[in-house]
């Protein structure tokens, strides 16, 4: 493979693997020696790439402005394509608005070859049934989300029981038919899955859970994986 490919590869490599990543894994990915990965990651830095670590700590890639949009082959965009037309589908507004723009800048980006890919890509996504409207309280558990704010909601169940709860919004799931908060709930002090359609109030509160809101995700996600089941309600 030639050098310069090879370095590309590397680029795309030290953005999908969690970082740090030590040189071992990087050679391993990339089927050459270590002393061969430590010129490339010389080469790289040279290049204008920003690889912060050294050797025997890790590497972790800060920014890549050396990345090129040729990395970009016909297939990616075409993947691109079909899932932001998806988000357009999903309700939501503020993500449809969001998708239309990401892809105007990510075809804005790309050489006029590979633009045409995007504009003529082959697969494609409709949905003969229109979803209804995202609930309008998803903006707000989105937000607190990322701000790693508890809320306090009101919520009715299947019964039609109606309950106040305290929560720390961890995420959302879009799935067919409805839209699921996952949460830690503080009453039940465990995880719980709420339908915004059934939540009829969100405050958001002053407490915050920082920074633990990516760790309880990954564990609620794995106990669902080792039961077996799925993210739905």
């Amino acid at each position: 493979m030639a050098r310069a490919d090879r370095l590309l590869r590397l680029l795309s490599t030290l953005r999908r693997l969690p970082q740090p990543v030590t040189a071992a894994r990087l050679a391993e990915e990339m089927g050459v020696s270590e002393r061969t990965l430590y010129r490339d990651i010389d080469g790289l830095r040279a290049g204008g790439a920003l690889i912060d670590g050294a050797a025997g700590l890790g590497y972790t890639l800060t920014e890549d402005p050396a990345l090129p949009p040729q990395m970009f082959t016909r297939i990616e965009v075409e993947a691109l394509v079909l899932g932001l037309a998806q988000v357009r589908q999903m309700g939501d507004g503020a993500l449809a608005t969001a998708a239309e723009a990401a892809l105007a800048k990510i075809i804005a980006t790309l050489p006029e070859r590979v633009q045409r890919h995007a504009t003529h890509a082959v697969s494609r996504s409709h949905s003969f049934v229109r979803r209804p409207p995202s609930p309008p309280q998803s903006a707000v558990i989105r937000q607190a989300c990322w701000n790693e704010q508890a809320c306090r909601i009101g919520f009715t169940d299947v019964k039609g029981v109606e309950s106040e709860r305290v929560i720390w919004p961890l995420g959302i799931v879009y799935i067919d038919g409805a839209l699921v908060c996952l949460a830690w709930c503080r009453l039940r002090q465990d995880f719980r899955r709420f339908d915004l359609a059934r939540v009829t109030e969100v405050v958001p509160l002053a407490e915050s859970f920082r920074p633990r809101r990516v760790g309880l995700l990954r564990e609620y996600v794995a106990r669902i994986r080792a039961l077996g089941a799925d993210l739905g309600p």
